[in-house]
């Protein structure tokens, strides 16, 4: 049996871009407009907002190594305020944020950020503008992105944020109506009235209606074990899935499986 222990970190960045490499591990990122898995020696480049990462781990000793380097706009303007315009261009309907792949350039950039972390009498700030624009550099010439131009109005551009979107895109991710709100840029009251305006139900109940109508199907088309049809519609608790699944089929998972089937 796989042993899952789904760890999620909350990360906002409401005023700045963010580059963030996974040395090792197994993450999914969840935002507004991702539900992307990211392996070791893969990255990710942020635009601002909020964003959450879900940590598998095969064991509880299991530690995932990241490297994050913040991109604030003052400091990309200040690094090309010769090669850019000195005010960041704003659009509604900006690019995703971008996954990029294992990379060798890019693995041996973050290799020698190593030396440094081991190092760091010798970092000063025009080090650290050398190595932000070395990146910035690299994923120009790795064709992650056209220009620093469009770097910067992507990162730092706002996007309308559909609601049924992010439902559509999260109904099955262990996400709480809280955090849902939060990758919809509402507060709680706020999301809640408009998600019943749009579905006509609340978002407990309709997200719990998806995630057991799903759960019925696995349990008649696949033999996966009941804690991993909890994982896979979004419970973190097994236990917690088939209390709820009870509740509401009036069968244990197993029972409804052994009725369906026989």
């Amino acid at each position: 049996m796989k042993v899952r222990t789904p760890l999620k970190y909350e990360a906002i960045f409401q005023d700045r871009g963010c580059f963030i490499y996974f040395k090792n591990g197994n993450t999914k990122l969840l935002s507004s407009e991702h539900n992307t898995e990211i392996r070791g020696k893969e990255a990710i480049l942020l635009k601002c907002g909020s964003n959450f990462l879900e940590i598998l781990q095969k064991n509880n000793d299991e530690e995932l190594e990241t490297i994050v380097i913040h991109l604030f706009p003052e400091l990309i303007k200040e690094i090309y305020k010769n090669e850019i315009p000195t005010t960041i261009i704003k659009r509604t309907n900006s690019e995703q944020s971008i996954k990029i792949s294992s990379n060798d350039l890019i693995t041996k950039f973050i290799d020698s950020l190593e030396f440094y972390f081991e190092n760091p009498t010798l970092v000063n700030n025009d080090l650290l503008e050398l190595k932000v624009k070395e990146l910035l550099l690299l994923l120009i010439q790795t064709n992650y992105i056209d220009s620093v131009q469009q770097l910067i109005t992507d990162l730092y551009s706002t996007k309308a944020i559909k609601l049924n979107e992010v439902i559509a895109l999260h109904t099955f991710s262990n996400l709480s109506v809280q955090e849902l709100a939060k990758l919809c840029n509402m507060s709680l009251s706020s999301f809640k009235r408009a998600f019943r305006n749009f579905f006509n139900d609340s978002p407990n109940n309709y997200i719990n209606t998806q995630k057991i109508n799903k759960a019925k199907e696995l349990l008649l088309v696949s033999e996966l074990s009941i804690s991993d049809i909890a994982y896979e519609t979004g419970f973190n608790d097994p236990q917690y899935f088939t209390r709820l699944f009870k509740k509401r089929i009036g069968l244990s998972p197993t029972e409804f499986r052994v009725q369906q089937t026989t």
